[in-house]
């Protein structure tokens, strides 16, 4: 299918002449993703990448994304009487107007009339808002013009910079009544015209990016190669088309098996450059021009970008990932590597090597782990910052349902950060980096590390009789309307034991059922005993645990009160919904416990039930497995998938492609 999409996207109309011509040469990526109501298409070509998204259904929308400097535009109509479909006629096809990028194609719906509501010409994060809440910037704002068939919106950027276009040009059909009518047949056939000024990306080349081990999977490998660029790796089109720091880290460690060398540098070089001085790993950038907004409210000019740190967990992920590539497949480029000089986006004209960079993150880790590792109580666990609701990847005001201290930041990744460094240490690799200061602290990193994995993980943990979890989930399953007999057996006659998705500010635990279980299996070494709980738990049925014929739910609010069973929904961004990379991230995990060779044969035996059940729901599921994520329903007695964005009561739309959910690239079912 991908070919002959690709052999389809031949004809340009050109908006200057509205004459035909032969586009000689095919894109380097072209191809498509019908996902729910959304048809996207995607084309990369030398200096033009670029994400086609239309919208179907009684809101119909034009939005193409472009990773250069993560902008895009986008045009909303007003709501029609009846649900609407678009048809691509032409794919997308790369477009260079002067200063401007983009691409040009051609579209067909059959309604009798779309009245233009709301252009946004901007920062995908601007499109964004306007998306979900409605708002944007009013100095960004787009005058339509319209000439002869044609409506044009057209702006500079707000410091003056090559900005953005988007032309609509009527084929079929006509201008009039305010919008644009029907032709005679019923449809309305337009041109698309979209184009950026701001600066485009380096692609790397799939042959340079994958080993021979990666797996052949088609839409994988689109997916990856559409959000790889030597700068930075992005996390999702349309609505992340830039650097993220968490997205960066969990996917270069979960594709690390299947990437060339050059690749997994250039992932961690994007988290090195991003630093700040104090370590800490930024979670995401503002470019383009947002950045330009944002430096105008501080009183500062320029597009010098905006960098957040206001998520911990991946100021945890980085030592690990590094120390599993340098003391993994790139060992024999390991102190190569580390004495590269990176240049900083954080201190303008600033660059260091990339081993001194490690050991600043670790000047950080170690300093904030030191207060648990001396006096291990709640107080003394590493919080989410002060006045937010987020702090690691479930970054949704209800995503660690109200807790402060989430679970796998503390029992899995501050712990792993501390064995990296021993690990780094041992190896000499960081050596010539390292202060007499740091030569003194490091000399304490192998005890913290063990009282964090000691003490840590047993504050997370949630009993509950077997009675009163039995009650919870019938009771849940029937405001759910799934059934509770299966996962009712499945909880037997023992306590239900698992581990909290975060504790409150007073040290009491959240008790809703999860899967950062996972982040505990890939980065670290659980007794037969916790993984016999703990895997056992999350893999029952749910809502009992977290299993469905569609895959594993990332929450389970059964044991919550009734509160929080409202917010973690099969309709919430991080609720009872299925994430593609989280089902990864355990499957991978298990393997990595499945490789030890100090488990009894039960534990083992139990290890692969589990992997043969996840592995059935993943291959279930192939579809969409490259898509952010996806919801459910439950239909003619099985679980059914529901496109995350497709019901009215979603909070928002999924990405139809989504960095970290290309990792099946590397992460595969085990062969015996």
């Amino acid at each position: 299918m991908n070919e002959m999409l690709r052999l389809s996207a031949v004809a340009l109309v050109t908006l200057a002449s509205g004459s035909v011509a032969q586009q000689a040469v095919r894109p380097e990526l072209a191809y498509q993703v019908p996902e729910g109501r959304n048809l996207n298409a995607f084309v990369r070509d030398k200096a033009v990448a670029a994400h086609l998204l239309l919208r179907n259904g009684t809101d119909p929308r034009i939005l193409v994304a472009f990773p250069a400097g993560n902008s895009g535009v986008g045009l909303w109509f007003e709501p029609t009487a009846k649900p609407v479909t678009w048809r691509l006629d032409t794919l997308p096809v790369p477009l260079n107007r002067g200063a401007r990028h983009g691409v040009v194609a051609i579209a067909s719906i059959a309604a009798p009339r779309l009245v233009p509501k709301q252009a946004v010409l901007s920062s995908i994060r601007f499109l964004r808002d306007y998306q979900a809440v409605g708002r944007f910037p009013a100095d960004v704002a787009a005058t339509p013009t319209m000439t002869g068939d044609t409506i044009t919106y057209r702006r500079d950027r707000l410091d003056g910079a090559p900005g953005y276009t988007l032309a609509v040009r009527v084929l079929s059909g006509r201008i009039a009544q305010g919008g644009i009518v029907a032709g005679a047949d019923g449809r309305i056939r337009i041109e698309i015209t979209a184009l950026t000024g701001e600066t485009p990306l380096t692609p790397i080349p799939l042959e340079h990016l994958l080993n021979a081990s990666a797996a052949a999977d088609p839409a994988a490998r689109n997916a990856l190669a559409f959000l790889s660029y030597r700068e930075k790796f992005l996390a999702g089109s349309w609505r992340f088309d830039t650097y993220f720091g968490r997205d960066t880290l969990m996917s270069v460690r979960l594709l690390m098996p299947a990437l060339q060398p050059g690749s997994i540098e250039a992932g961690l070089n994007a988290i090195i450059a991003r630093l700040s001085p104090g370590g800490e790993v930024a979670h995401e950038e503002g470019i383009g021009e947002f950045a330009v907004a944002e430096n105008r409210k501080a009183g500062r000019s320029g597009a010098a970008a905006d960098l957040d740190y206001g998520m911990v967990d991946d100021d945890y992920m980085l030592a690990p990932i590094a120390a599993d590539y340098l003391l993994g497949p790139g060992q024999a480029r390991a102190r190569a590597y580390l004495a590269t000089p990176v240049a900083s986006e954080s201190q303008t004209g600033k660059s260091e090597a990339v081993g001194a960079a490690l050991v600043r993150n670790l000047r950080f880790v170690l300093a904030q782990s030191r207060a648990f590792a001396a006096t291990p109580t709640w107080r003394n666990l590493i919080a989410i910052k002060t006045g937010r609701m987020t702090g690691e990847w479930r970054d949704s005001n209800e995503g660690l349902g109200g807790g402060v201290y989430a679970y796998d930041v503390n029992a899995a990744l501050v712990p792993a950060a501390l064995e990296a460094a021993v690990r780094l240490q041992r190896a000499g690799l960081l050596d010539q980096y390292l202060t007499p200061a740091d030569r003194a602290a490091f000399a304490a990193v192998g005890a913290a590390a063990h009282v964090w994995r000691a003490k840590a993980p047993a504050l997370f943990q949630v009993s509950i009789p077997a009675a009163a979890a039995t009650a919870q989930v019938r009771r849940y399953a029937t405001t759910l309307g799934v059934p509770a007999a299966a996962p009712v057996v499945a909880l037997g006659q023992q306590p239900l034991v698992f581990h909290a998705l975060s504790l409150n500010a007073d040290g009491t635990p959240v008790p809703i059922l999860n899967s950062d279980e996972g982040f505990a299996l890939l980065f670290g070494e659980p007794s037969a005993a916790d993984l016999d709980t703990y895997v056992g738990a999350i893999m029952r049925p749910f809502p009992a645990g977290l299993m469905t014929d569609v895959g594993l739910v990332v929450a389970n609010a059964a044991f919550a009160d009734a509160a929080a069973q409202t917010r973690f929904t099969p309709g919430a961004y991080h609720g009872a919904v299925v994430w593609s990379w989280q089902q990864a991230l355990l499957a991978a995990g298990l393997e990595r416990q499945r490789a030890r060779t100090d488990l009894p044969a039960a534990t083992r035996a139990r290890l692969v039930t589990a992997q043969a059940a996840l592995w059935k729901a993943i291959g279930a599921t192939r579809a969409v497995q490259s898509s952010e994520l996806w919801s459910w329903a439950f239909r003619g007695g099985r679980y059914e998938v529901v496109p995350f964005g497709a019901g009215k009561a979603d909070v928002d739309e999924s990405n139809a492609a989504q960095l970290w959910s290309t990792v099946y690239l590397a992460v595969q079912p085990p062969r015996g």
